[in-house]
């Protein structure tokens, strides 16, 4: 089977009614958690912004709180389970200050945590790829948005 471009399904979408938009939603969101937890932002969260960066925070605190801290082995996988999970989210939200906000939060996270990242490079290269990555998106945004990432990108530059 072929899948059709974005445009073609555009052009087929706008030809169907409302019930039929919304049979097609709910059989979307049985075949992947993803599409469900897409769903889930677009008619709940989407409206309050603030309340979704603070709800992955208190996700990502969650899983820092789970990290096995026995073996750098375990540390690195969790700590790229935690950036799968904040990536993933700001795919939903499609706004570069939220991508940002986490961003920093997981970098914050990460400095602080114990055992220090300072004793293995390979978590102190992730870090650092981290905060490129912030001053990277934030080189976009309005100049009074980069400064304030900015000031706060320097108080965890390492």
């Amino acid at each position: 089977m072929k899948t059709a471009t974005v445009k073609q399904l555009k052009d087929e979408l706008k030809h169907l009614s409302s019930e039929s938009l919304m049979q097609l939603c709910l059989r979307l969101s049985r075949f992947k958690k993803e599409n469900k937890e897409l769903l889930t932002y677009l008619l709940f969260e989407a409206h309050d912004e603030e309340a979704y960066i603070q709800n992955i925070k208190s996700e990502i605190d969650e899983q820092f709180e789970l990290i096995n801290v026995n073996s750098f082995f375990y540390i690195k996988k969790s700590v790229r389970k935690i950036l799968r999970i904040i990536k993933k989210y700001s795919r939903y939200s499609l706004k570069k200050e939220t991508e940002i906000e986490l961003l920093l939060y997981f970098c914050y996270k990460l400095k602080n945590f114990k055992p220090s990242i300072k004793q293995n490079t390979t978590l102190l290269n992730l870090y650092n790829r981290q905060i490129e990555a912030i001053i990277k998106k934030s080189n976009t945004l309005h100049e009074d948005l980069q400064h304030d990432y900015m000031q706060q990108v320097e108080t965890l530059v390492m």
